[in-house]
């Protein structure tokens, strides 16, 4: 079990969703380009059979910022989208109104 201290470590803030497409090789992955206001980063997401690039477009997200940087079959992930799992199929988490990129989640 992890402590209200090992929570407050997570770097977790909201995105907009900039760009996607489909990783090449692969039917599950997509790279997203997200923008949090003060940087853009790049982030790979198994989320291809359920969300075409298109409808991505402009999504607010939360993303996990503190991880380190992954390769994923050939392509530099920069942290890790947060989604719920409802029947094995992921469902993109998003705040009910607009907030600024970068916004922190708590």
């Amino acid at each position: 079990m992890i402590t209200y201290d090992d929570f407050k470590k997570l770097d977790i803030r909201i995105g907009t969703i900039v760009s996607a497409e489909s990783v090449k090789g692969t039917d599950k992955l997509l790279k997203l380009e997200i923008d949090f206001g003060t940087e853009k980063r790049q982030i790979v997401a198994g989320i291809a059979e359920t969300y075409q690039p298109d409808h991505l477009i402009g999504k607010e997200i939360p993303v996990l910022l503190n991880l380190e940087p992954r390769n994923i079959r050939g392509v530099e992930s920069q942290g890790m989208i947060l989604a719920a799992d409802a029947d094995g199929k992921p469902i993109l988490l998003h705040p009910d109104r607009q907030v600024p990129s970068g916004s922190i989640v708590r």
